[in-house]
């Protein structure tokens, strides 16, 4: 929990830092927040040793903090992302701003137009590639998450049985029964769909 307060004040520092030293308080950040995941995973092992009456609220807690920290890297990743583009703006804006420029006679004022229009194509098109890729990024890490929020609800569910006493055998016949299930359904399915096609077809 120390670490995981520590990150969140680094995480206020990084809009106030100085173009010059927000690389360093990034990496700084990235370095606690991989030191925490490694920490959890230890974490996760000692819990699982934990007494029966403590291990399910142990398993809990350290979920909870892995969620916590899973946000604080997304956070992290669209700051620099934001930072990205912010910096590529300005580095074009300086760009443009420093270019000379000479008076063009009238047999190249065409020609300019095309290449102007050409190049403010290409921006924009540069522009859409980098929103699709943040964009891909963030769709990529919340599935992480969700499959990280998944695998953990996995073991719970997997702890209560265990709790209830559910023994392999009993869970075998249930997915045993659930897939003769599934059969059952679907020859049902297959064989309403015949008799409504004979139906249709001798009686229209």
């Amino acid at each position: 929990h120390r670490q995981v307060h520590e990150v969140q004040s680094y995480m206020g520092h990084l809009e106030t830092s100085a173009k010059e030293s927000v690389h360093l308080v990034e990496n700084e950040i990235q370095a606690r927040i991989d030191n925490i995941f490694s920490n959890l995973e230890r974490l996760e092992i000692l819990s699982s040793k934990e007494p029966p009456n403590k291990r399910q609220n142990a398993k809990l807690r350290v979920d909870q903090l892995k969620y916590d920290v899973q946000h604080l890297q997304t956070a992290l990743r669209n700051f620099q992302q934001r930072r990205y583009l912010r910096e590529q703006q300005e580095r074009q804006r300086e760009e443009l701003l420093a270019r000379t420029f000479t008076a063009n006679d009238s047999a190249t004022t065409i020609p300019m137009d095309e290449t102007l229009q050409y190049n403010e194509s290409l921006q924009s098109a540069h522009r859409g590639m980098d929103e699709l890729i943040g964009s891909g990024t963030n769709i990529l890490q919340g599935l992480r998450d969700q499959r990280l929020t998944l695998k953990g609800t996995h073991k719970k569910i997997l702890d209560v049985a265990n709790m209830l006493g559910l023994s392999n055998t009993v869970m075998r016949l249930i997915e045993k029964r659930a897939f003769q299930d599934k059969f059952l359904m679907l020859g049902g399915m297959a064989v309403t769909c015949v008799i409504m096609f004979l139906v249709v077809h001798y009686l229209t």
